[in-house]
């Protein structure tokens, strides 16, 4: 499986457990799997839903600011891949 970088965690909103990602490269979307990794963070997990500002939406792209559901935690500055089929 390749792996592309796709964007950083800015925050993570532990109430709701959600990860606010800032997409720096490529695009994301419902469905697709997702690797964070950082100095104390390494997990996979599927996109089931994302927000920008309160609005549900089915894709992303470069310079958007998203937020996603996550399972686990995840922290400020920890990097997000798109794992892909090779």
């Amino acid at each position: 499986m390749k792996e592309d970088h796709i964007g950083f965690v800015s925050n993570y909103f532990s109430k709701i457990s959600v990860a606010a990602i800032e997409m720096t490269e490529g695009t994301l979307s419902v469905g697709d799997k997702i690797h964070f990794l950082g100095h104390t963070t390494e997990y996979e997990t599927t996109v089931h839903s994302m927000q920008i500002e309160h609005k549900s939406v089915t894709k992303v792209k470069k310079g958007d600011s998203v937020g996603v559901k996550v399972p686990e935690k995840v922290r400020e500055g920890d990097k997000v891949y798109k794992i892909v089929a090779d």
